[in-house]
């Protein structure tokens, strides 16, 4: 019998949450744990694990200023690799709105409020999310998204991007084998990428996702920090409807309205 410690639950989606957010200097520092995270994670294959190796890799060789300009020319500027979940199932439809705000209600079930920049369909807030549930739960609703993640994976393998690593990592603990990936990835070379081109008659079919009926009651893993809006809402701040928010891209995404239903985006 092993002594060794049981994984923490949701440790993974923790893990690949941070690796997939907007790089930053705590991101940077928690790479070791989250290197060794994805060594010991259970339910990734063989694969999957070597991918995200090479993505814990890059982010660890390349100063900060350039791993957010890559990040930026790469989820921002085109639909074929937002992180924005619904993008893929709404685009600009009506629907979308109503959509983040039955989200948006799912997380904060859960004990999960984001802050005032957040959108609630973004894949890292999403992941965080699943790192708080059972396993089976987080598992279930990581299958629904097995489409868009699919779409996501092949577009980060045309891009080159080491990203698509861990989004191959994802389709593995959903069970799907595995995904594309880059045979030589390379985030710098950005600049000479038609996102039109990429971008062209992309469609994905809708996908509705179903809340766990109850909270776990453990704290899940976190690496660091990046949902600040959980104090707030212990302060009774997180009712307030969130300001518009300007991406790093450039465009301004304003948080939907609960009574309308509508998100706008300009």
């Amino acid at each position: 019998m092993s002594d060794a410690p049981a994984e923490p639950r949701g440790a993974v989606y923790s893990a690949l949450s941070a690796l997939l957010d907007y790089p930053s200097d705590a991101l940077v520092d928690a790479l070791p744990a989250i290197d060794a995270c994805a060594r010991d994670a259970k339910g990734l294959a063989k694969e999957a694990r070597a991918g995200l190796a090479r993505l814990i890799g890059y982010l660890g060789e390349r100063d900060l200023l350039t791993l957010q300009e890559n990040y930026v020319a790469l989820f921002d500027r085109g639909r074929a690799t937002s992180l924005h979940l619904f993008e893929h199932v709404h685009g600009e439809s009506r629907d979308r709105g109503q959509a983040m705000v039955d989200l948006l209600q799912m997380y904060e079930r859960h004990g999960l409020y984001l802050s005032a920049h957040e959108l609630p369909d973004y894949l890292p807030v999403f992941l965080e999310y699943l790192s708080r549930l059972p396993e089976r739960d987080a598992r279930n609703l990581l299958v629904e998204t097995a489409d868009i993640l699919q779409a996501l994976a092949a577009a980060l393998a045309k891009r080159g991007s080491h990203y698509g690593f861990a989004i191959g990592a994802l389709l593995s603990l959903a069970g799907k084998g595995q995904a594309d990936a880059p045979d030589a990835p390379d985030d710098d070379a950005h600049t000479s990428v038609d996102h039109r081109a990429l971008d062209a008659d992309y469609a994905d079919e809708p996908v509705r996702f179903v809340g766990a009926a109850t909270p776990g009651a453990a704290e899940p893993v976190r690496f660091y920090d990046r949902r600040p809006g959980r104090q707030a809402a212990e302060r009774g701040e997180a009712g307030r409807k969130p300001a518009a928010v300007k991406r790093p891209g450039g465009r301004t995404d304003e948080a939907p309205d609960e009574e309308s239903g509508e998100a706008h985006e300009r």
